[in-house]
């Protein structure tokens, strides 16, 4: 997820480089970038998948194609994700729903829908922050989101080690990304 650009980006390159897989799905909300992307990938499968993770029904679709499919998940990487600069009560109530149902709501979905079409050897990335370990006054609702993204990974780390699932937290202090201009 997040494939569209920042770190959700870069890991669907690396996957590409680096992963064993016969098609990487890529997900963002901008069709053109996932496309933009894909062609620079061309010796592998890639399938864009245009979708808004804060939507009901996006969670939904994904549901469905691999309902449909079944394949073999080998990676997850839940690199979307958003923050604002500004104190709590500056940022607008349905900004702070939005990066919460981002956040914390579609990488929690993503991987409910994922574990079971994952088997020993699949990995997940969940793309947290260092922002994670503390509250940060001026980007608190990022990083309380954040601290959710961390201990789900540590929780799910442990639940799914016996079936060889490994589950990491990508803490990454500041990286200029385009986070850097919406926040």
């Amino acid at each position: 997820t997040g494939a569209s650009s920042g770190m959700g980006r870069v890991f669907a390159r690396t996957a590409a480089q680096h992963v064993e897989f016969d098609e990487l799905w890529i997900i963002a909300r901008r069709a053109d970038r996932l496309e933009e992307l894909k062609a620079q990938l061309p010796d592998i499968q890639v399938r864009p998948l245009a979708l808004d993770l804060t939507e009901a029904n996006a969670i939904s679709e994904i549901a469905a194609l691999l309902a449909q499919e079944k394949p073999k998940v080998s990676l997850l990487v839940n690199g979307a994700g958003f923050g604002k600069f500004q104190a709590v009560m500056d940022v607008p109530q349905g900004v702070a729903d939005s990066m919460l149902e981002l956040n914390c709501r579609a990488l929690m979905d993503m991987c409910y829908t994922c574990i079971p079409y994952m088997s020993r050897g699949s990995k997940i990335l969940n793309i947290a922050s260092v922002a994670a370990f503390q509250p940060v006054p001026y980007l608190a609702e990022y990083a309380a989101t954040k601290a959710f993204a961390l201990s789900l990974s540590r929780a799910l780390w442990k639940e799914l080690r016996p079936q060889g699932i490994t589950v990491t937290a990508l803490c990454p202090y500041w990286t200029r990304t385009e986070f850097f201009d919406t926040a």
